[in-house]
């Protein structure tokens, strides 16, 4: 489901919401997917629900081009991609690392069109000091032209000084939805990119968070309540601001990612008496597709 919020102005702010990922074997167990569903038909019933995923894969392994073509190739028509940036330019880097961005940037074209964002996803202690800042800019420059966004994980990059760097470069910042520990990046709905806002919603289980269980750390089920009031303080807020925005919920233990993520897409329908324009495929009636 897509939806195209008014903006004022005259002007629209299309709203696409999915999940930070789509194939999770326990997402059949918890009634997403329907009984037997292989990994090989989980994106076209995810589609049924979403019109954009946000791909964790590449984050993993660098992003290649006949396996991009063959999910594309899988996809309905209008399905659109995230896609992080592989570790080995964030939390590994080395000495060739502007080798692995040009091996990033031939593997992710096979998305063409459909590519809405590559997300540079920073680990909590990459702070803002002169080596980091220098890394990052030489980053940015060296995959210019894709459509980037940034998320921090250290609140020493919330200064305006690093918004006004980003939109000077037309780079998104992505907002966040995560526990509210000491040192974690801020929740903020600050827009850097008129064509795109980027919110990633991680869960908020503190005693998790700090693991390496990721099981533990995105255990998290938002109420509809939590979802109204971000829709309200923050969502419509950065829809006056952009073009575009893509919402994901990473918070996959037991299915409850597209669990939310159907409630917001209902919240953000109802809120605005929206005309409402399916994107990929009809959304489930039930909490299952098929």
């Amino acid at each position: 489901m897509t939806a195209n919020v008014n903006s004022g102005g005259g002007g629209s702010c299309e709203i696409l919401v999915g999940t930070s990922g789509y194939s999770y074997r326990e997402w059949v167990d918890c009634g997403f997917y329907p009984a037997a569903t292989r990994s090989a038909a989980m994106l076209g019933c995810y589609a049924a629900s979403f019109p954009v995923v946000e791909l964790n894969y590449t984050w993993y392994q660098m992003a290649r081009e006949d396996s991009l073509r063959r999910l594309v190739a899988g996809a309905p028509a209008g399905f659109l991609f995230a896609a992080k940036l592989i570790r080995t330019l964030t939390h590994e880097r080395d000495d060739d690392w502007r080798h692995q961005a040009r091996l990033y940037r031939q593997g992710i074209a096979a998305l063409g069109r459909r590519l809405v964002a590559v997300l540079i996803q920073l680990p909590p202690n990459f702070i803002r000091n002169e080596p980091n800042r220098l890394y990052l800019a030489r980053l940015l420059d060296e995959l210019h032209g894709l459509p980037l966004a940034v998320e921090f994980r250290h609140d020493s990059w919330a200064i305006d000084r690093v918004f006004a760097e980003l939109e000077r470069r037309r780079v998104t910042l992505v907002s966040v939805d995560e526990p509210g520990l000491a040192g974690l990046f801020p929740v903020l709905d600050v827009v850097t990119n008129s064509e795109l806002f980027y919110v990633r919603f991680h869960g908020r289980n503190s005693s998790g968070w700090r693991t390496s269980n990721m099981q533990k750390k995105f255990d998290y089920d938002y109420s509809r309540a939590e979802l109204e009031e971000w829709y309200t303080r923050h969502i419509r807020s950065m829809a006056s601001r952009a073009s575009r925005g893509i919402i994901f919920f990473n918070n996959h233990v037991r299915a409850q990612a597209p669990r939310n993520g159907l409630v917001l897409q209902r919240v953000i329908s109802r809120e605005n008496a929206l005309e409402v324009g399916h994107g990929a495929g009809e959304e489930c009636s039930a909490y299952q597709c098929g």
